[in-house]
């Protein structure tokens, strides 16, 4: 059974229920992406699987204990989470950010050894060592993503949650962020769960795809089992061709037009 896992989870905003009933198992030592349309839940399905946001009812089961009913420093020390568009003090140099991450093992007397250590280790994975000085506002949007992935990684954590990484960043940067990511998973093994709106790229970085659509799993499995021409249509309103990536084999997504547009067209005629 899976580490963690989704169970019979209602959230809900004023009242209105915007995740209904989620069940979902997150695969041990994958990487798992969250799609779907705008306003779909993936991100408020992310915030309440990483305890950031406390379900009405139902639960996030880690280790086989419920979540949101662990200390949060103990949670802290088994999963870390990089939010959207997260911003530092002004300042706050990146060395600095990375020291955040071992605030839940940090002791009274503050940075240990093996604190820095971990921190230095995290830096240099991280291809930052060189930048350790530099103020974070002063980095390019793919220097800024290393730096913040940096810190989550200095918690030591096995199981990692970001919420669209790769938002506002141009191809290379989204490259360089997904490759990272990627290489902590083949290399240590790290459970990744992201969401991510670009969905040839989720098919290419993902061993699991979860397909969400108004805060429920409409489909989850392979790349190959979910990237299909129906799930475009139903779920994205998308017309769109499937080819297969010459070098990974994984599909892509060519959108041609809006699902409906042809026979709108055609009716009116």
């Amino acid at each position: 059974m899976a580490r963690l896992r989704a169970e019979q989870l209602r959230i809900t905003y004023g009242g209105t229920p915007v995740v209904p009933d989620l069940n979902l198992s997150v695969p041990d030592g994958k990487i798992t992406v969250l799609v779907g349309p705008n306003g779909s839940g993936k991100s408020t399905i992310l915030k309440a699987m990483a305890r950031i946001l406390r379900p009405h009812s139902g639960a996030v089961i880690l280790d086989g204990k419920a979540i949101h009913a662990l200390p949060t420093q103990e949670v802290a020390k088994q999963l870390a989470i990089l939010p959207q568009q997260a911003t530092a003090p002004e300042g706050m140099t990146v060395s600095e950010l990375v020291a955040y991450g071992r605030f839940p093992h940090q002791r009274r007397l503050g940075l240990t050894a093996s604190d820095r250590e971990a921190i230095e280790w995290a830096m240099r994975i991280t291809g930052m060592e060189e930048l350790r000085d530099r103020p974070v506002h002063r980095l390019s949007g793919g220097q800024r993503q290393r730096a913040w992935i940096a810190m989550i990684l200095a918690q030591q954590t096995d199981i990692l949650f970001l919420d669209e990484p790769t938002t506002f960043l141009d191809v290379t940067h989204q490259l360089e962020v997904l490759q990272l990511l990627e290489k902590l998973n083949r290399e240590q093994g790290r459970t990744i769960v992201m969401v991510l709106h670009d969905l040839n790229l989720a098919s290419r970085y993902a061993h699991h795809l979860v397909v969400i659509q108004s805060g429920e799993v409409v489909c989850e499995g392979s790349p190959h089992e979910v990237i299909t021409r129906q799930t475009l249509r139903d779920v994205f309103g998308v017309e769109a061709d499937i080819v297969f990536d010459r070098r990974t084999g994984t599909p892509l997504c060519l959108p041609y037009g809006l699902a409906g547009a042809q026979d709108a067209a055609a009716a009116s005629r």
